[in-house]
């Protein structure tokens, strides 16, 4: 009886209930092992293209539609008259040739008037007028613009002068207590008299009339001249040689 009870347990046995795969699985594994849990294979959902709502799709129909409208447009318009055209039969019984001009004398346009394909609901002449505001205010920018490059330019050119101004100036002054045998006796001066001093030139204004009175002065009571660099000797020959009191006739 033992022997059919062992025979007859099909229970003691539950590998033949499992799936093959598992049961492979499942004796390859050692004993008192967990079977590892199974991969889950990803969906192909995600390379699915995303639906379109019903609004979305009606306004991508919508725009499609006037594409290609456009399109059957343009290709139409790009054709030539065809013969068979009553319009064009009676432009040819008034004397009408294709490519000449029309109207009396032949002195009309030779082209047809282009059409222009609009999809805005804006009024006629709205696009236009809008088109010159923006084009009148990018020129006033531009001219701004300008007027301010301008303005600096102008700016830098003075401030180059005035400091070109003092320099032949100061030169001019050197060149006066050199000749006239001045003796320029240093002051001692710590750092803030130094820096005092320099801003007192900075400050200083000196016009083309204080230059040009030291020049004449120069030239005479010393016969010297700036620019050239000498000192002559006679006033012929500083007359003579010399092109002019400015550094502009050097």
């Amino acid at each position: 009886m033992a022997g059919e009870e062992g025979d007859d347990d099909y229970m003691g046995d539950l590998s033949q209930f499992l799936p093959s795969d598992l049961s492979t699985s499942s004796e390859k594994l050692p004993r008192g092992t967990r079977q590892p849990p199974q991969q889950q294979q990803p969906t192909k959902l995600g390379n699915k293209a995303k639906k379109l709502s019903w609004k979305e799709q009606r306004e991508s129909d919508r725009v499609g539609k006037q594409r290609e409208e456009d399109e059957r447009t343009k290709a139409s318009l790009e054709k030539a008259i065809p013969d068979s055209n009553v319009g064009f039969k009676l432009l040819q019984r008034m004397g009408y040739k294709p490519g000449s001009a029309i109207g009396k004398d032949n002195s009309g346009p030779t082209e047809p008037i282009g059409v222009g394909i609009r999809r805005s609901r804006a009024g006629l002449g709205v696009e236009e007028e809008k088109a010159r505001k923006e084009e009148e205010e990018l020129e006033r920018k531009r001219r701004k613009a300008e007027e301010v490059e301008e303005e600096f330019e102008e700016h830098q050119r003075a401030r180059w002068k005035g400091r070109q101004l003092k320099s032949h100036f100061y030169k001019a002054e050197a060149a006066l207590v050199q000749l006239e045998k001045r003796e320029v006796v240093p002051e001692a001066k710590n750092e803030d008299g130094d820096e005092a001093e320099k801003e007192e030139e900075e400050e200083q204004i000196i016009t083309e009339e204080d230059l040009n009175d030291i020049l004449m002065k120069l030239r005479d009571e010393h016969l010297y001249c700036l620019y050239c660099g000498c000192q002559y000797e006679s006033l012929e020959e500083l007359t003579n040689s010399c092109p002019g009191l400015h550094e502009e006739d050097h």
